[in-house]
């Protein structure tokens, strides 16, 4: 027997959440859609699962076309599968969230896509199902970055601790207190402290940090603790 008999086909997708950070705050990266139906609007990058892949390597490829880069730290997020989802036909979308450096690879996006970054928080109205995937993954990120480290993978080679903070109240759409941020952060033990400054910001400048990969690595999946109680932050929150 080679088929299931008297079942219905489907289509099989994957779409892709990808957030990167310019330095200043998280942004979203969306395409406009080249093909009917949507054609020219807003969506997320993505593509149809072919016979050969996983939606793991589909995911890596519809990336790697996109940005050129391959390591890109990826994770599933969610299978969307809704019947009405498609308006031409029915198909069952795996979404992934992936995190970039914005720095790294922009000279590498390929403009066949016509993608532009939109700050998480103020990107145009999206294609299908797509803010709903959007929302999901702020939701997890919010989460999961209060108890790992895992908004490290956004930052650049080397940053500062001010730089660090900006990202994380980009995620959480709060403000944390200088003083408690810089303690809680460094006393992870995950940053080593650099012998320059960045000395555009101010005056007295900032010490530049990088990763201690090999702590990084060996705490990523340990529970930090780093937001308390992420679903309940405040504007004026504190850290």
């Amino acid at each position: 027997m080679k088929r299931y008999s008297q079942q219905t086909r489907l289509l099989f997708a994957v779409d892709c959440i990808i957030f990167g950070f310019d330095g200043q705050e998280l942004k979203l990266l969306l395409i406009q859609r080249g093909f009917e139906p949507c054609k020219g609007k807003w969506s997320l990058v993505g593509g149809f699962i072919q016979e050969h892949e996983s939606a793991e390597e589909a995911a890596s490829r519809v990336l790697k076309n996109l940005t050129g880069l391959d390591g890109i730290y990826m994770e599933q997020l969610h299978t969307f599968s809704s019947p009405s989802r498609d308006t031409v036909e029915r198909t069952v979308s795996v979404a992934y969230t992936a995190l970039i450096d914005i720095q790294k690879y922009k000279q590498q996006l390929n403009e066949d896509f016509h993608a532009v970054w939109f700050p998480i928080n103020h990107h145009p109205d999206l294609i299908f199902d797509h803010k709903e995937m959007v929302d999901l993954a702020k939701e997890k990120l919010r989460y999961k970055a209060a108890l790992h480290p895992l908004l490290l993978e956004l930052l650049p080679a080397k940053f500062t601790i001010p730089q660090l903070q900006q990202l994380y109240e980009s995620v959480y759409n709060t403000t944390f207190d200088k003083g408690n941020f810089s303690r809680k952060v460094l006393s992870t033990k995950l940053l080593v402290k650099l012998a320059d400054k960045d000395k555009l910001s101010s005056k007295k400048g900032a010490w530049y940090y990088k990763i201690d990969r090999k702590k990084y690595n060996a705490n990523f999946h340990a529970f930090l603790n780093f937001v308390p109680d992420p679903h309940v932050l405040q504007r004026n929150g504190t850290l």
